[in-house]
This record gives C-alpha cells, structure tokens and sequence, in this order.
C-alpha cells in the first residue's frame, strides 16, 4: 500500500466489499425457483470471500479475495409437463435459500449503511476541526 490508510480509504473500501456481497445476494435470488434439466447445470447460489488487509498494526480493512460456488445442493423435483424435463420428468431447482438470502441481503445492506454513517461522522468531525483552526 502506497501510504496509511485514513477512515475515508477503510470505510469506502468496506462498502466496495457490501457492494460485491448486494450483488450476490441479488443474483442469487434472481436465479431462486430457477431450472435446469440436470444437477450439473442446476444454478447454485454464489458467496464472496473477504480477506483481512492490514496496513500497520491496529489498522486494516477488506477486499474481496474471490466469489465461489455454494455447497448448497440443487433439488430434484418432478414436472414432466416442463420443456426442461430430462427423459425421466425431472427438474432440478437452483441450490438457493432464498429466506437466508433475504437474511444476507437485509444484513449487508446494515453493513453499509454503517459504512456510510463512518464516513459522514468522519466528514463532520474533519469539517469541525477546520472551522476551530480558523
């Protein structure tokens, strides 16, 4: 890293990481109830992985490693009226939860805003500084 990281750099690199987790959760229940005529091609839920980026002792942040797979299985379930139907008149369902991923997306989208409550404390207490050295 180029220098210390300030509050604004912690904060804005905190919501950046929400942003990729929103965007899962949301994919995620986009594709719920979905079908496909065999478990490999079945849609499963996709998650990010953060890691822990440390700056100088006592100071860190996030980033966003990668976005895998879940192990959440897909469900078999037997339409054969459904154009997808394999031979046998099974489907399968994506491998999402969609009450979790209501829970995640509710979760993360507190997380942010958290985020942008930091960086709105940070902005006044730096202003209110500037006006006592005047």
């Amino acid at each position: 890293m180029a220098g210390p990281l300030s509050v604004f750099d912690i904060a804005g690199r905190a919501m950046s990481a929400q942003m990729v987790r929103l965007n899962t959760t949301a994919s995620n229940l986009a594709n719920a109830g979905s079908v496909a005529s065999s478990k490999a091609q079945a849609f499963r839920a996709i998650k990010p992985v953060f890691s822990s980026v440390t700056d100088s002792p006592g100071v860190a942040t996030v980033k966003v490693d990668s976005v895998v797979a879940s192990n959440t299985e897909p469900t078999k379930r037997h339409d054969p009226n459904n154009p997808k139907a394999d031979k046998d008149g099974n489907v399968w369902e994506a491998g999402v939860d969609s009450a979790a991923e209501m829970v995640e997306m509710m979760e993360t989208a507190r997380q942010y805003q958290n985020n942008v409550q930091v960086m709105q404390t940070a902005k006044t207490l730096t202003l209110e500084t500037l006006r006592f050295g005047k």
